[in-house]
């Protein structure tokens, strides 16, 4: 059980050349002129799978907008303060991308908090900071150097040198000469058909991310693997057979038309959700709609988080209990998870946890045992790095006592070798017991996917998943007892977000605020469904 509480090819890459691009020609269209025609589409059996509606609710549309991004991005520029250009720039790069691009391509770079969109656009940057990761963005990546290191940390290439047009945007159907000239006098831009688009390399170039790590003065300290779910699934079984969009943009059913005006069937269309991990965010952007200028409807964001949590328990792990033996006042059981998804679990950004919930009762129904409880505030009781920033709890091969959690996480240490959250100052992982996917040999896995800590010397956690045992003392008197567990994850860690506190910033103390009034709803809503079921 899982419970959620021409052709000119620039490399757009942090740190890259700028090339400018012919004066006056437009790079980029915002999603509205997009989906215009690619908005009130359905499947044949009825069901609305508009790209736009689809995507408007997503991360990847309010990328941009995630106020826990614009508080991390503050943070670092606040600690690295002669690096605060180039950290914007590359930052900008996945979560600002148009805008980024087209500063590089006008000789400038990108900057974060002059264009975020908490207000009304004023310019055209702006617009296209606001827009997140949007259609004319995505699709006019090219399959240059795709799936190499130098793709990678946004190291995609963006044509810049033919006219509006007559520039491609990149899908992979054919489109006829009628239905060409009307996207090309609607858009400005031209289809073209290409295969790359639906491969894990195209969605590698922002989700294998390198940061560098920063000194006391600013000095390089070398590359730090930020997130690199691609890396991992590059080791796993899942490679060459199935994609990131085989998950993360499921196909429909049927054949369906892509578009409203002229549209017609095609197999294999991918839906536009972008399913991931995180449905916190679309809880706080609900919750803080106006304070943010959220764009996406209620219930657009609503629906993202319904099914991002349906997703997470039908679709990431599998939990096991096995045989519970009784004796000498101890009752002993292994508890084993399954990872389902093609990379670690969790994977990406290093902020993101899941871990087992362990409870043993009594015949009365009394809890006699318990391990990984869920606090209002968001923290785990037992956790140690919940209770102190400078220390984490370590992997566990057996759990005897409640303080003792099993949290499958990645955990950064400075060049001190102090535990921290800050990702510009982090050198290495000192834990990282992710969940590891099929096929994922841990003994030949390069440094930057490597299992970091205890995890890396228990021969019961290999690829596919892990197993524990729990030895708990109880009263035989007491019995028959009840053994409940489950797998539960945060996109964000208690510690992660309440590192940004006292730091006078407004997106710092803005986003800790936001949390606690999400911690808040999640506990609120957890007493209440545990109420109904009772």
């Amino acid at each position: 059980m899982i419970r959620i509480t021409g052709c000119l090819l620039i490399a757009l890459s942090a740190g890259g050349a700028a090339i400018a691009a012919p004066p006056g020609e437009e790079l980029f269209a915002t999603s509205d002129r997009c989906t215009a025609c690619h908005n009130g589409v359905s499947a044949p059996a009825g069901e609305d799978i508009s790209i736009g509606a689809s995507w408007q609710g997503s991360m990847m549309a309010n990328a941009s907008r995630d106020p826990y991004w614009q508080a991390s991005v503050r943070r670092e520029t606040m600690e690295h303060a002669a690096a605060g250009g180039a950290i914007e720039d590359e930052c900008a790069a996945c979560h600002m991308p148009m805008a980024r691009v087209a500063a590089a391509a006008g000789g400038g770079r990108g900057a974060v908090f002059a264009h975020l969109p908490i207000a009304p656009a004023r310019g055209e940057e702006d617009a296209l900071a606001a827009d997140g990761v949007s259609c004319t963005m995505c699709h006019q990546i090219t399959a240059d150097k795709l799936g190499t290191e130098e793709s990678f940390t946004a190291g995609f290439t963006v044509d810049v040198q033919k006219p509006a047009g007559a520039r491609a945007v990149f899908g992979p159907f054919e489109v006829d000469r009628g239905r060409t000239r009307v996207m090309r006098s609607s858009s400005l831009f031209e289809p073209a058909k290409a295969t790359h688009i639906q491969k894990a390399a195209f969605c590698a170039t922002c989700h294998t991310l390198y940061t560098h790590s920063l000194g006391p003065n600013g000095e390089d300290l070398g590359k730090f693997p930020e997130q690199v779910p691609y890396l991992e699934w590059r080791h796993s079984a899942y490679a060459g057979g199935e994609d990131c969009q085989s998950c993360h943009m499921p196909e429909v059913e049927a054949p369906a038309p892509v578009a409203s005006v002229l549209g017609r069937p095609h197999d294999n269309v991918s839906r536009h959700v972008f399913r991931g991990g995180n449905f916190l965010m679309p809880r706080i952007f609900n919750l803080q709609r106006v304070e943010l200028n959220v764009a996406a409807l209620p219930g657009s964001l609503a629906a993202v988080e319904r099914e991002t949590l349906a997703h997470l328990a039908a679709h990431t792990a599998r939990v096991k209990i096995g045989e519970p033996v009784l004796s000498a006042g101890r009752l002993d059981f292994d508890v084993a998870i399954v990872n389902l998804a093609g990379h670690k679990l969790p994977t990406a950004y290093p902020s993101r946890r899941a871990w087992l919930m362990v409870t043993v009762r009594d015949r009365a129904g009394k809890t006699v045992f318990s391990s990984g409880a869920l606090n209002k505030d968001g923290s785990i009781a037992g956790n140690d790095n919940d209770i102190d920033g400078s220390r984490y709890e370590p992997h566990y091969r057996e759990v005897t006592q409640p303080d003792q959690v099993q949290i499958y996480e990645s955990v950064m240490a400075d060049r001190r070798g102090e535990v921290t959250t800050g990702l510009l100052s982090a050198v290495r992982y000192i834990k990282d017991n992710r969940l590891l996917p099929a096929g994922f040999d841990k003994a030949t896995a390069e440094k930057d996917i490597a299992v970091q800590g205890g995890a890396a010397e228990d021969p019961d956690f290999k690829d596919g998943g892990d197993t524990v045992r729990y030895s708990v003392p109880v009263d035989r008197d007491d019995g028959p007892f009840t053994v409940d567990v489950s797998l539960w994850y945060q996109p964000i860690g208690f510690r992660w977000a309440h590192n940004l506190a006292g730091r006078g910033a407004a997106e710092t103390e803005r986003f800790v605020e936001y949390y606690r009034a999400a911690a808040q709803e999640s506990a609120a809503k957890l007493a209440a469904d545990e109420r109904g079921a009772q």
